[in-house]
C-alpha cells in the first residue's frame, strides 16, 4: 500500500471537496450536465471588453455577447450574483439576476464555485460604478471543478506550489500566462526570420547511439526490439552537419536536448536549443545573423529596443559590441592569457582552484586553457553587461572550431553575453576530417565510460570525409533567451513544466 502524501489536503479543504461533490449531484438532479457540451459563438473576453459600453438602464441596449470562461470571483447581493469570469485573454464581470436567468438558471447559479467553467450570453454594458459587465440572460454550465481553487489571486505565493500546479499558476498568476505567450511569439519570430533568409527547418533524432556535439553526461535508455543501448541527445549539432554534407546549405532545428547534470536557476535537465548552419559562411556571418535575429525577437515582445533586466536595462540597438576574448582577459584579469606563470598567479589571487578532483579522490592540475577559461568565468563574465560578442577563444577549448588564420592558438568562436549570461555560441565550423578525428581522439583520452565524449562518432567522421562545405554554425539556448526577454531570473519561470523532485511521502 502506498503511503499518504506528506502534504495531505487540509480538513477544511476536504470539507470543501465534499461540498463540491454534493453540488455536483444537485446539478445532475436539476437535469443539467455538469461537464458541459459544445459552446459555439463565444468571443474572447478581451475582445468583448473592447466593445463600446453604455451604462445599463439608460434606455440604450448594448451588444449581445457570448463568453466562456472560469469563475475566479463570486459575490452575492440579494437576488443578484456578480461573478469574475476569466479566459486566457482577460477577465470581465458577469451579473446574474434571478429575474433575468429564470428559475433553473438561478438554481444553477447558487451551485457555482470558484473554478467552475461557465458560458454566459447577455447584454454587454457598464454598471452605475462604470464596471464593464455582461448582464447574463442565459447561463450554461460547462464544467464543475471538484477541487478548491485559491481564494482570489492571493493563494499562489508559494513558488513550489505554483510549479507543481502550473494549471492553477496560469490562471491566477498573470505573469506566468504572459510569459507563455511571449515564448511562443519569440519562437515564431525566430522561425519567420530564418525562413525568410532561406533556412530550412528540420527534425533530427532524439534517440542516438552516440551522444555527441557537446561535453555533457547523457540520459541512457534501451530499445527492446533492437536490443540496443541508446542515449537522449545532448546537442543537435552533428546530424545537422551531416545535412550540410547532403547539400542542405542553410539548415536549422529548434528542439529539446537532454543533459543528465545539475539543476540551477539557469539549467534544467531538458531544455530547448536552436542550432543552425550556413554553408560557405563563417563567424562573421553568424554574428550578423545573431544580431538581426535578436533585434527581431526583442521587437516581438517590446515596443522599445531597451528592455528591463532586474533593476538594470539592456539596449539591443545594433550594432552590438564586439570584443576579443584575450583583450577582455587582459583588461579584467590583469595579464596575458598565454602567460602560464601569470595565469597561475592570478588564479591564486582570485581564489580559482588550480586543480581538478579525479574519480579516484585525488587531484590533477588543470590544463592551462581550462584555467584561463575558469578565470574568465569568475572574473570577466560579471562585467559583460552587453550585448557583447566575445570572440577569438583559446583553441584548446573549441575542438569543433576552425583555428584563426595566422593565430593557431585561437579559434574562430564567439559567445554572446548579456549581463554575465551566455546567450549564444557560434563557430567557423571545422570541416577538415583529419584534424577533426585527431581532435576527437585527443579529447577521448582519460574520459570515463559514462562521459558523453567517451565514444567516437565514426559515422560523423565518415560524413566529413565525403566533404562538408566551409560553414558558420550557431547555437542559442531558447530558455535563456526567453528568460532575458521576459525579465525572468530563473529558468523555471519560462518552462511550463520544469523537472521537480517527487513530492515527499511520509
Amino acid at each position: 500500500m502506498s503511503s499518504a502524501p506528506s502534504n495531505p489536503t487540509p480538513p477544511e479543504q476536504q470539507d470543501h471537496a465534499a461540498v463540491r461533490l454534493d453540488k455536483l449531484r444537485q446539478i445532475e438532479a436539476l437535469g443539467v450536465d455538469p461537464w458541459g457540451q459544445r459552446f459555439d459563438g463565444h468571443r474572447p473576453i478581451a475582445e468583448v471588453r473592447a466593445l463600446p459600453a453604455e451604462t445599463f438602464d439608460t434606455g440604450t441596449n448594448g451588444p449581445t455577447v457570448r463568453i466562456a470562461g472560469r469563475v475566479v470571483g463570486r459575490r452575492r447581493m440579494g437576488k443578484v450574483y456578480f461573478l469574475d469570469v476569466w479566459d486566457q485573454t482577460g477577465k470581465v464581470q458577469v451579473m446574474l439576476g434571478a429575474k433575468q436567468i429564470g428559475d433553473l438558471g438561478w438554481k444553477v447559479a447558487e451551485l457555482l464555485d470558484l473554478g467552475d467553467l461557465i458560458g454566459v450570453e447577455g447584454e454587454f454594458g457598464k454598471t452605475k460604478m462604470g464596471e464593464p459587465t455582461v448582464r447574463g440572460a442565459t447561463l450554461t454550465y460547462l464544467t464543475k471543478s471538484l477541487e478548491p481553487h485559491p481564494t482570489g489571486y492571493y493563494g499562489m505565493s508559494d513558488e513550489e506550489y505554483r510549479l507543481r500546479h502550473r494549471y492553477l499558476d496560469l490562471i491566477y498568476t498573470e505573469s506566468t500566462l504572459r510569459k507563455a505567450h511571449q515564448r511562443v511569439k519569440i519562437l515564431r519570430t525566430i522561425r519567420n526570420h530564418l525562413d525568410a533568409q532561406g533556412y530550412l527547418e528540420v527534425e533530427t533524432p532524439v534517440l542516438q547511439a552516440v551522444a555527441s556535439g557537446a561535453a555533457a553526461r547523457p540520459f541512457q535508455t534501451h530499445h527492446n526490439a533492437l536490443g540496443l543501448d541508446l542515449v537522449l541527445r545532448i546537442a543537435l549539432e552533428l546530424p545537422l552537419k551531416r545535412l550540410l554534407v547532403g547539400g542542405i546549405e542553410k539548415v536549422y532545428e529548434i528542439g529539446r536536448v537532454f543533459r543528465n547534470e545539475g539543476i540551477s536557476h539557469k539549467h534544467n535537465p531538458e531544455f530547448t536549443m536552436l542550432e543552425l548552419y550556413c554553408a560557405y559562411g563563417d563567424l562573421g556571418t553568424m554574428m550578423d545573423l545573431t544580431e538581426g535575429l535578436l533585434v527581431a525577437c526583442v521587437a516581438a515582445v517590446s515596443d522599445t529596443p531597451t528592455i528591463p533586466w532586474g533593476e538594470q536595462t539592456v539596449n539591443f540597438t545594433p550594432p552590438f559590441q564586439r570584443a576579443r576574448y584575450g583583450d577582455l582577459f587582459r583588461q579584467y584579469v590583469g595579464c596575458d592569457m598565454q602567460d602560464r606563470a601569470a595565469v597561475k598567479a592570478k588564479a591564486a589571487e582570485f581564489k580559482v582552484p588550480l586543480t581538478l578532483k579525479t574519480e579516484g579522490g585525488g587531484t590533477v592540475e588543470k590544463e592551462h586553457d581550462v584555467l584561463v577559461n575558469d578565470l574568465f568565468g569568475e572574473v570577466v563574465e560579471p562585467h559583460l553587461t552587453g550585448p557583447v560578442f566575445v570572440h577569438d577563444y583559446p583553441a584548446e577549448l573549441c575542438p569543433l572550431t576552425k583555428r584563426k588564420r595566422g593565430e593557431p592558438l585561437l579559434a574562430e568562436r564567439f559567445e554572446l553575453y548579456v549581463h554575465g549570461m551566455e546567450l549564444a555560441n557560434a563557430y567557423t565550423e571545422l570541416n577538415d576530417p583529419i584534424t577533426q578525428e585527431a581532435t576527437f581522439r585527443k579529447q577521448l583520452v582519460g574520459q570515463s565510460e559514462e562521459d558523453s565524449m567517451a565514444k567516437l562518432d565514426e559515422d560523423f567522421i565518415r560524413a566529413l570525409r565525403h566533404g562538408m562545405p566551409p560553414a558558420g554554425g550557431l547555437g542559442i539556448g531558447i530558455d535563456r533567451l526567453v528568460m532575458l526577454l521576459t525579465n525572468s531570473h530563473t529558468i523555471r519561470d519560462v518552462i511550463l513544466f520544469p523537472l521537480l523532485r517527487p513530492e515527499a511521502n511520509t
